[in-house]
C-alpha cells in the first residue's frame, strides 16, 4: 500500500470473562481505501469495530489509527471517527433536520444551522427535512444514519452491517455514496453479509470465531483458498443428488437455478466423484468460477468444526 495507513493494529484481542471474543487480530487500512469485514454472526466483527474506533479498550494489542494510539488516545480517535450501528438510533418523533440539529449540537458543531444546510444537500435529504424520522423507509433511514455520521466530516467511517433490510436500490445508491466519499479520501471499514457488497470493497478480511482467516483483494482471497468448482447441467434424481454430496472430495454441492455447483479442494478426487456424471444422458459437467460464497462457506465450516 502506497497510501499511509488510517488504520494499523496488530494482536488485537478482548475478553468477557473467560470467552475470547476478539483473538489476535491485525488489520491494516489505507487512507482512501474500503474494505469490506466478513463473517458469521458472533464472530467478532462488531467488538474489533469498537475497539478500533475507541469504544471498548482492548485486552492486548497495539496500534493506531489516523496515526492516533489505539491505547491511550482513544478520546481523539473518537472525534475524528464516524460510526454507523447496525440498528437505526435516532429520534423517530423528530424531523431529518431536529435529529441532524442534535447531532450537530453533540459535535458542536458551529454554526449548527450551516452544518446542518450542508449535509441535508450533500446527502439528498433537503426536500425530506421536516419529514419524521419515524415515517422513513428502510434507505432513507440508513441515509440519514450516514448523513448523521459523516457531517463532522470524520477521517474514518465504520460501517456495522449498515444496509440490512434495505431494498437492493437503496443499497446500490448507499454503496455508490461511500465510494464517492472515499475519493474524496474517507476511508471506510465495514462489515456486511452480503457478497456483492463484498465484491465492491477494495479489499476485504474475513473473521470467524474472534480469528482472522483471510484478508486481500476478492481475487486474492477466491484464489488463496484452494477451492475448486464444477458447474453441472441437468436434472439430476434426488439419489443422484445425495450420492455426489457424500462422495469423497465433494465438499459443497449448491443448486444454482437450473445448474448444480460442486465445491471441494482435491480436483482429481472431484473429478473422480463427477465421472458417473459425465456418462448420464442430458448431464453436461463443465469446470465453473469459484464465488466468494464458496469460499465463506469454507472458512465458516472449518472455523466451526475448529470450534466444535
Amino acid at each position: 500500500m502506497n497510501a499511509p495507513l488510517a488504520i494499523d493494529v496488530r494482536g488485537m484481542t478482548k475478553r468477557f470473562g473467560k470467552r475470547t471474543v476478539v483473538d489476535d487480530v491485525d488489520l491494516a487500512v489505507a487512507t482512501g481505501e474500503i474494505v469490506g469485514f466478513l463473517g458469521p454472526n458472533g464472530s467478532g466483527k462488531t467488538t474489533t469495530i469498537r475497539m478500533i474506533c475507541g469504544l471498548l479498550k482492548p485486552d492486548a494489542g497495539e496500534g493506531t489509527v489516523l496515526g492516533l494510539d489505539v491505547r491511550s488516545q482513544s478520546a481523539a480517535i473518537k472525534r475524528q471517527v464516524g460510526y454507523m450501528t447496525q440498528r437505526f438510533s435516532f429520534y423517530e418523533d423528530l424531523t431529518i433536520a431536529e435529529n441532524l440539529t442534535f447531532v450537530a449540537r453533540l459535535y458542536e458543531l458551529a454554526p449548527v444551522e450551516e452544518a446542518v444546510a450542508r449535509t441535508l444537500d450533500g446527502l439528498g435529504l433537503t426536500s425530506r427535512k421536516d419529514q419524521l424520522a419515524g415515517t422513513l423507509s428502510g434507505g432513507w433511514k440508513q441515509r440519514l444514519a450516514l448523513a448523521a455520521c459523516i457531517m463532522h466530516q470524520p477521517k474514518l467511517l465504520l460501517l456495522d452491517e449498515p444496509t440490512a433490510g434495505v431494498d437492493p436500490k437503496a443499497r446500490r445508491e448507499f454503496w455508490d455514496e461511500i465510494h464517492r466519499l472515499a475519493g474524496d479520501g474517507l476511508t471506510v471499514l465495514v462489515s456486511t453479509h452480503y457478497m456483492d457488497e463484498a465484491e465492491r470493497c477494495h479489499r476485504i478480511g474475513y473473521i470467524a470465531y474472534g480469528r482472522m482467516l483471510a484478508t486481500g483483494t476478492v481475487e486474492e482471497v477466491v484464489r488463496g483458498s484452494g477451492l475448486v468448482t464444477y458447474v453441472v447441467h441437468g436434472a439430476l434424481k434426488p439419489e443422484q443428488m445425495r450420492a455426489l454430496s457424500a462422495a469423497d472430495g465433494v465438499e459443497q454441492v449448491a443448486p444454482f437455478g437450473a445448474t448444480l455447483h460442486v465445491v471441494g479442494t482435491d480436483r482429481g478426487k472431484l473429478e473422480a466423484a463427477l465421472e458417473p456424471l459425465k456418462r448420464e444422458a442430458g448431464i453436461k459437467v463443465e469446470p465453473g468460477e469459484t464465488s466468494l460464497e464458496d469460499v465463506f462457506i469454507k472458512f465458516m465450516t472449518g472455523a466451526q468444526e475448529r470450534a466444535a
